[in-house]
């Protein structure tokens, strides 16, 4: 098994050398940064060592190696006041006494563009003409068609516990973009690890894009994802009153696309964003989630956990853009079957 993931990694890294001549493209890869999960996004996105469950397959692929039971995940968010749908489907599954793996798949789409048009590009708009009938006509722009924007990430993950206090995860991924005139596909992976320290204290890393994932473009342009490091803290606690559990969480995002002014902080072309969040749960069925995410926007939400499902939900709100939405569940499919054994 440890040959064929190692082949893999080796047989994507030679893919993206195959970058020659294309150029770091600013941005290329934002739509992979939202996040997924109700739970993470409440929590402003601090989760790259808060997370042990089926969207680590996105946060941080060695967080899968705690889950015991095989896991579903699906989210939707409508955001922007339902400019832009957002959706994450995952599926996490336990194997042998340490090991797990994960399928993911992001989307990011703008529907029902109207793509609009002259009927005589030749002359001034609001310009009379005779038409075929010979009626007159007013040239004014009409919608011709109706186009889509969307781009899409399948993650596939493999983590594995290699003691009680250090765990590593792998993720392979395809990419395809469309904007309804072109394409492009890409490929790249992330590498990740959780480290446990003392106590509950658990630090995570995790190297987004770690060769760069190169975009091909139909017409013949190539793009290149860079590398973000995402490095976090989390603190889990429990408290004796009312048998609550307290979780705090800090992450930083660190790009090197020299985005300055577009990140919370800067030193030349390394650029800074900082996340945290904290989440209270009580008697492991309510939880409330307060957090402060890379955009530097408030966000908010709270969780009911069942017996075999978690429903959660959060929001955060924009300055200009309006408030965004997101509703995620998780099912754990706890029959013998699907434990890990």
């Amino acid at each position: 098994m440890k040959r064929i993931i190692f082949l893999t990694i080796f047989v994507l890294a030679l893919l993206a050398s195959g970058s020659f001549g294309a150029e770091i493209a600013k941005y290329a890869g934002e739509f992979m940064s939202t996040g997924v999960g109700a739970r993470a996004l409440g929590m402003g996105g601090a989760y790259v060592a808060g997370g042990q469950d089926v969207t680590s397959g996105y946060w941080n692929p060695a967080g899968l190696a705690y889950i015991d039971v095989l896991e579903l995940s699906a989210m939707h968010s409508e955001r922007f006041a339902g400019v832009v749908n957002y959706d994450y489907l995952g599926a996490a599954m336990p194997f042998r006494s340490s090991e797990s793996f994960a399928v993911s798949a992001i989307r990011l789409g703008v529907d029902d563009i109207p793509i609009t048009a002259l009927p005589r590009p030749d002359i001034g708009t609001d310009s009379t003409f005779v038409d075929e009938n010979g009626e007159l006509q007013v040239n004014r722009p009409y919608v011709k068609k109706s186009v889509n924007d969307a781009e899409y990430a399948f993650y596939f993950s493999y983590a594995n516990q290699k003691s009680a206090a250090f765990s590593y995860g792998i993720n392979a991924k395809m990419i395809y973009k469309g904007t309804g005139v072109n394409s492009a596909w890409g490929i790249g992976f992330d590498v990740g690890m959780i480290w446990n320290p003392w106590n509950t204290l658990r630090f995570g890393v995790n190297v987004q894009d770690v060769t760069t994932t190169i975009l091909a473009w139909d017409t013949g342009t190539k793009e290149l994802i860079s590398p973000t490091l995402k490095a976090g803290v989390a603190y889990p606690l429990n408290l004796p009153l009312a048998n609550m559990r307290l979780l705090l969480a800090a992450d930083v995002d660190m790009r090197f696309e020299n985005r300055q002014y577009a990140s919370q902080y800067h030193m030349e072309p390394v650029s800074f964003d900082f996340r945290l969040g904290g989440e209270l749960q009580v008697y492991n069925v309510v939880a409330v989630r307060l957090g402060r995410d890379d955009l530097g926007f408030m966000t908010a939400g709270a969780g009911l956990r069942f017996s075999r499902l978690d429903v959660d939900y959060s929001f955060m709100n924009h300055q200009y853009l309006d408030t965004t939405h997101r509703i995620s569940l998780r099912l754990r499919l706890e029959d013998d079957l699907f434990f890990r054994h």
